[in-house]
């Protein structure tokens, strides 16, 4: 059944990342919050969606929530620093080397590459840190 985990592992995400996209981009755009704003908060409720749907269909985890949680959130805030600061970087320079797009698309192109990033950089760290 692990087999097929980083399946699950997508499914999940695509649940936790409609929810907490959709979070950013309204907070973002709706109400006027900042971009760190708006990712952290739409980052922390698909986190908690994230949590109960790895731990319970990806990777079944048996172990006590305190056990799984605490590391879970600490992959969650290193993946989420690293994903979103490069997200952010890079879509700055992408802007400043090309100008294929706006610059006042930079923070919608900085929340989808930082996405990404924290996509892949957060399987891994609960694939081999939290549900081991």
């Amino acid at each position: 059944m692990m087999k097929y985990s980083f399946i699950r592992f997508l499914i999940v995400g695509c649940i936790n990342t409609a929810v907490g996209m959709a979070l950013m981009y309204i907070l973002y755009h709706g109400t006027g919050f900042s971009y760190w704003t708006s990712t952290f908060t739409g980052n922390a409720i698909g986190a908690c969606v994230s949590f109960y749907l790895n731990k319970m269909f990806t990777f079944q985890s048996k172990d006590p929530i305190g056990k799984n949680f605490f590391r879970f959130a600490t992959v969650i805030v290193c993946c989420y620093g690293l994903s979103y600061g490069l997200g952010k970087s890079l879509a700055f320079f992408i802007l400043s080397e090309g100008r294929l797009i706006q610059a006042s698309y930079a923070s919608d192109l900085a929340i989808l590459l930082g996405t990404v990033l924290y996509t892949l950089t957060n399987y891994f760290g609960q694939k081999y840190f939290v549900f081991s």
